[in-house]
């Protein structure tokens, strides 16, 4: 018999192996991907758990050190965690409600002026004969007095859909309180075994595990993922607050109202990068219109928050976390539009430090650096 038909017969299962390896793998993604999104009220407070615990579980070991029991540092550290937010809760909680009564009568402003900058086009018969370039595009925008009639009415009808649009976010709001309030309960209480009880379970499985051969190794291993991704999340967690107290203060001085509010969420809302500096233009531009009106003035807390935010962004975050946050732009937002899918506002909030927290347990742990490569590829 010919060897080299010999070789080709014992080449040709490989091909459907391989095929049948990545239909499965494909089909392990999809399946990965609908249960974090039908199972996100179940994940979200697990998820945060473990980055507070990640967060935490240094200073958890450096009382540990000096004999301090694991349950009373931990419960200590979450209470100076959690007194500071919710007083800074009860600061904002008037804020928000007033900004939440005032959403009809600002969206009833805004189209009462792009009615009256619209209806400035309109103009009588002998206006158009004098100047014929403001008549066409007088009729180009719908300047005619049947147009107005019909846009006044289109205008309305905006007004009130956005005022019950307003009244059914704050219904919603409400529903969802009970379900925000499980799971915040649900996530300290979790945070706190996993800081008590996390660190053993770990030392146990690694040590009565037969797949880990080398134990030593094993737990420098660990050690080093648990301070790396320690040292990330405090740092942006850090940046971030500097942010929001910064925007806060330079809105303040310009006599900005309610910039406690503005900076508690442009702080927030750098956790996603690129998204969260548009959604914070575009807040602080509103809020300019609604407290100046449409004067140029307006524009001028959106731009404050543009410079404080590029500083920020090209040199302080750089600088301080380095090689850790080289993260391909394209990359980073397609990450974002997933996990913004999966789990909504956390999802996007969320999404960066565990792509982040990914890639150096991923480094830590020897998965082949060229998907790490293509990660950090710079722009």
């Amino acid at each position: 018999m010919n060897p080299q038909q010999d070789d080709q017969d014992t080449r040709q299962p490989v091909l459907p192996v391989r095929l049948v390896t990545r239909i499965l793998q494909g089909l392990l993604a999809l399946a990965l991907l609908y249960t974090l999104y039908f199972a996100k009220t179940l994940l979200v407070p697990i998820v945060v758990a473990l980055l507070l615990t990640l967060l935490l579980i240094p200073a958890v070991n450096f009382f540990r050190r000096y004999h301090v029991p694991r349950a009373v540092s931990a419960i200590l550290l979450l209470c100076a965690i959690a007194v500071p937010f919710t007083l800074l809760g009860m600061e904002l909680a008037g804020p928000i409600q007033k900004w939440a009564q005032r959403l009809p009568e600002l969206s009833a402003t805004f189209t009462q002026q792009i009615d009256t900058m619209t209806s400035a086009w309109s103009m009588s018969p002998e206006e158009e004969q004098e100047d014929p370039s403001r008549a066409f595009f007088s009729r180009l925008f719908g300047g005619s007095e049947e147009a107005a009639q019909e846009l006044t009415g289109d205008n309305n009808a905006v007004t009130e859909r956005i005022t019950q649009g307003g009244v059914e976010l704050m219904v919603y709001m409400l529903a969802a309180t009970p379900i925000f309030l499980a799971q915040l309960v649900t996530c300290l209480t979790l945070t706190i075994f996993l800081l008590v009880f996390g660190a053993r379970l770990f030392d146990s499985a690694i040590r009565y595990m037969p797949q880990v051969s080398d134990k030593d190794s094993a737990h420098g291993l660990i050690d080093t993922i648990e301070r790396e991704l320690s040292r990330y999340i405090l740092t942006v967690s850090v940046i971030n607050a500097l942010l929001g107290l910064s925007t806060a203060a330079a809105l303040w001085l310009i006599g900005v109202e309610d910039a406690l509010l503005w900076g508690v969420l442009v702080g927030l809302l750098n956790f996603a990068p690129y998204v969260g500096m548009f959604i914070g233009l575009s807040l602080l531009s509103l809020a300019g219109l609604a407290q100046y009106g449409f004067v140029a003035f307006a524009v001028v807390p959106a731009l404050v928050y543009f410079v404080i935010n590029g500083v920020e962004a090209q040199f302080v975050t750089p600088t301080v976390l380095g090689k850790h946050m080289r993260l391909n732009p394209l990359v980073l937002m397609i990450w974002l539009i997933i996990w913004a899918w999966l789990w909504g506002v956390v999802g996007v909030l969320l999404a960066v430090p565990l792509l982040v927290c990914i890639k150096l347990a991923a480094s830590q742990l020897g998965v082949p650096g060229h998907w790490i490569r293509i990660i950090e590829t710079r722009a």
